[in-house]
């Protein structure tokens, strides 16, 4: 795990380490709002409860999915607007001002309550949405233009990792509430008031890294650019490694600038092999939230009580260790199998595993359904079958881990050069969000009619459609950004060889002097 590389690249990981503080926020945010809405004194305060003491379960349904699916409205334009916003600005000022706003957001839904009603929740989820949205597409990036190519794959998914942290924290910050600040606006306060720690951290952090040296590259500032990747790889700037690297940048920023003088958004979404990619990063998201997972993170203590886990205290310890377990298996395969394993086998096993562990669950439940306590009476232990079904949820976030939940991300940050990156990550980011919103609005009420078929369904997606898409999908493990163009047929291995060969000629002669008085 630990080599000599992975010192070497101690920089990489540590600008990593920074940027995806805001990943962790997208966990955290994704998976507190569930928890929150599901309190009961969250309940009674907005106004969710019968007169005879009863859960209005209509009302209760629509402010949850709402509660929930705003954040990932505004997210889905955050995505969409960062592209033209990271290009101008750079990746790193970009990622400052989405903190920003995401910063106001979630000041709006920590202040709720009495007077402020849940339209600050609401209006707060929304402006959190767009910070999280333009995060989540450009922090990939960024990760991703500055990891050198042998260990991309881990780095980049790192993101799933930190997602998974973010979601395990909020389930066990609403546990510790809801068991010892019940009966207080504490139970959506603090929620909502901790995402300002990873907010300000990371907001800190990123004026301690540096810009991507292929964004400069891009922008014609060569020389920073060449200071900046050996700064990241630890090397002197004048080494054949950085020299051999950068005229890789530089070749394909060139070929790029002569094939696509003008590049506009038509050019840019329908020039030679880029619509296929294109068409990758937004299916490849939309399956990814159908597999199942949204539903069950955003609503777990829901979903736990639909397997009878009932009653506050059991459906969110049972969500916590639900969060304990995919934070350990994402870890496990991305720092140990995701260069060895490859993209498409680990596709493939991870959508078969979700699938058969669905019907399994799906099966359970229709032959032994879950008695739902009455009104007032204690809850009691879950039975044998819950059991059962409890741990199957467990191996299924095993085998997400290890595939749909990270891959995507990296899968789709290696596949884009570096002219439409930005837009590539943010239609991949915006197709997570646009689907993400949609499974966060409908599993409520899908879950309340549904019931076991709703597992059955999630079970066919991940087959019938997960399984059979990875199989079509062209091999990145161990390949460079810049041979990505090779593999889909934008430019021919032949061509790039010219190109880098006259980059490397164009270097020697180009990058010696403005190094030196830059340094």
């Amino acid at each position: 795990m630990f080599s000599g590389d992975t010192f070497k690249n101690i920089r990489v990981y540590w600008l990593a380490f920074v940027a995806y503080w805001g990943i962790i926020l997208f966990g955290y945010d994704t998976g507190i709002a569930g928890g929150v809405v599901s309190q009961p004194y969250f309940e009674t305060s907005f106004g969710l409860v019968n007169a005879d003491g009863s859960i209005n379960k209509s009302k209760d349904t629509e402010v949850s999915s709402n509660v929930v699916s705003v954040l990932q409205a505004g997210a889905f334009f955050g995505a969409l607007g960062s592209a033209p916003i990271s290009a101008w600005l750079g990746r790193r000022l970009t990622l400052i001002g989405f903190t920003i706003i995401f910063v106001i957001g979630a000041i709006l839904t920590t202040v709720a309550g009495g007077s402020r009603g849940i339209a600050y929740i609401y209006g707060g989820r929304v402006i959190s949405g767009l910070g999280i949205g333009g995060i989540s597409a450009v922090a990939p990036t960024y990760v991703s233009e500055c990891s050198p190519k042998n260990v991309r794959g881990r780095i980049t998914g790192c993101f799933q990792i930190m997602v998974a942290i973010g979601v395990m924290i909020s389930y066990f910050i609403n546990l510790g509430v809801g068991l010892h600040m019940a009966n207080s606006p504490n139970v959506w306060r603090i929620p909502f008031g901790f995402q300002l720690v990873p907010a300000g951290l990371m907001c800190l952090g990123l004026f301690t890294v540096k810009e991507s040296p292929r964004w400069l590259a891009s922008k014609g500032y060569v020389a920073e650019a060449i200071a900046n990747l050996a700064y990241l790889r630890r090397e002197p700037y004048d080494s054949d490694e950085v020299r051999r690297e950068f005229a890789e940048i530089e070749a394909a920023i060139r070929e790029e600038q002569e094939a696509r003088k003008g590049l506009g958004l038509k050019e840019a979404f329908l020039g030679k092999g880029n619509f296929v990619r294109f068409v990758i990063a937004f299916v490849i998201f939309l399956l990814q939230q159908w597999s199942g997972q949204n539903s069950v993170g955003y609503y777990a203590p829901q979903i736990f009580s639909s397997i009878g886990y009932s009653g506050t205290t059991n459906s969110l310890l049972a969500s916590g260790i639900y969060g304990i377990v995919k934070v350990v298996a994402t870890a496990l395969f991305v720092f140990f199998f995701v260069e060895s394993l490859g993209r498409k086998a680990s596709l493939f096993i991870s959508a078969m595993g979700m699938g058969i562990t669905f019907f399994i669950i799906g099966a359970i439940l229709k032959t032994h359904p879950v008695v739902t306590p009455l009104a007032g009476q204690s809850a009691p232990p879950p039975s044998p079958s819950s059991k059962g079904m409890a741990a199957m949820l467990y191996i299924y976030v095993c085998f997400y881990s290890m595939g749909w939940g990270p891959l995507p991300w990296v899968y789709v940050a290696d596949i884009f050069p570096t002219r439409t990156r930005h837009y590539g990550l943010a239609v991949g980011s915006g197709s997570q969000w646009l689907w993400n919103f949609v499974v966060a609005k409908v599993t409520p009420t899908l879950e309340t009619d549904l019931g076991f078929k709703l597992f059955m369904m999630f079970a066919t997606i991940n087959i019938g459609g997960m399984a059979v898409f990875s199989l079509f999908l062209p091999e990145t493990k161990g390949r460079s950004l810049e041979e990505m163009d090779i593999i889909f047929g934008s430019v021919s291995a032949e061509s790039r060889e010219v190109f880098i060969g006259r980059a490397l000629d164009h270097s020697e002669v180009k990058s010696q002097p403005s190094i030196d008085k830059q340094i």
